[in-house]
């Protein structure tokens, strides 16, 4: 709800509020809202992120239909897809945030293939990582995968081994000089090779 933009999106798209985020809000990705909402995040891509000299973005929240009920799988990974084709029509890169653990089969081939790399927040703590090393994954295709995790330190030899960028930090990502900052990374930031 804080941003600039938060008024052309219709009620009827603005869903319930994300668990342990105020002011966050999932958006109804139905395949009726869709023509609704991307030509928003168009903009939000070309105004904030292209505009300002920005590479890549990372879309977060797209895994509505695993949280509430107004979402259909089919139409949240439609949407998903949609997303990473205006990132690239830009032209973005684009990374999948936390969804390859929610996705197989070629489900998971296909979303690959229409991403550049991945984000996983988590995936030692909540055993997860395999989703991105198995076959037909982000890692076997080459592509980079970062993980975050915030409570448990990840296992840097395997993350290492699986060449998955791996680091402890603090959630609210905090600068360096302030109080609260955690950043352990498993390869150290002046190392160029694993």
């Amino acid at each position: 709800m804080g941003r600039a933009d938060y008024s052309q999106f219709p009620s009827s798209v603005v869903g319930p509020g994300v668990a342990g985020w105020p002011g966050e809000n999932w958006l109804l990705v139905s395949a009726a809202n869709q023509s609704i909402i991307l030509p928003i995040m168009k903009a939000r891509f070309a105004n904030w992120c292209l505009a300002k000299g920005f590479d890549a973005i990372e879309p977060d929240n797209v895994d509505g239909w695993t949280n509430i009920s107004n979402i259909s799988q089919a139409d949240n990974l439609a949407y998903d897809l949609a997303i990473g084709k205006l990132a690239h029509a830009l032209p973005l890169s684009v990374g999948l945030k936390n969804l390859a653990t929610d996705l197989s089969g070629t489900d998971l081939t296909t979303f690959v293939g229409a991403f550049d790399w991945a984000l996983n927040e988590q995936c030692y703590e909540n055993s997860e990582c395999s989703a991105y090393t198995q076959a037909g994954g982000f890692l076997p295709a080459g592509k980079a995968v970062f993980d975050v995790e915030y409570n448990t330190a990840p296992n840097c030899t395997q993350a290492n081994q699986a060449h998955m960028n791996a680091q402890l930090t603090d959630l609210g990502l905090v600068g360096a000089t302030s109080s609260g900052y955690k950043y352990t990374p498993c390869v150290p930031d002046n190392q160029t090779t694993w």
